[in-house]
């Protein structure tokens, strides 16, 4: 189980992990030893309330496929069970980023003193740029 909060969290057996081999400098370890990780979540077919599916399916991420299903490749490590725990903490830190609700923006307006400010500042500097023109000779 892999939880993502109190309440809610994802059995083992609707995570797909897959050890490949990875990529980059390493030497002859590297074409030998799987030690990267393919992470595939099926978001549609989970068992997460609907609540974080949709939005989940309304993110708008690069590691989420047109089909709902999320891929993540762990290889900073170099060992399979260090890259594994990686891969699920980084799924789990996705689904928690989703159940926090946004604060609703109130509108709020400028003050009065603070309107006039502005436009004594701007005619300030209007006045600055005007002594910059060219002098007359006489």
């Amino acid at each position: 189980m892999l939880p993502i909060s109190n309440k809610v969290s994802i059995p083992e057996n609707e995570i797909d992990i897959s050890a490949i081999r990875a990529q980059g400098a390493g030497g002859q370890n590297v074409n030998k030893v799987a030690s990267a990780v393919h992470l595939r979540f099926d978001i549609p077919g989970s068992s997460l309330p609907d609540f974080y599916k949709t939005r989940l399916l309304a993110l708008r991420d690069r590691r989420i496929t047109s089909d709902g299903v999320v891929v993540i490749k762990a290889q900073r490590f170099r060992t399979l069970e260090k890259n594994r725990e990686d891969a699920l903490a980084r799924l789990a830190e996705l689904v928690r980023s989703v159940a926090v609700v946004p604060k609703a923006r109130k509108a709020t307006r400028p003050s009065l003193t603070a309107k006039r400010r502005r436009v004594d500042e701007k005619t300030r500097r209007g006045r600055t740029k005007a002594l910059r023109g060219k002098v007359p000779i006489q």
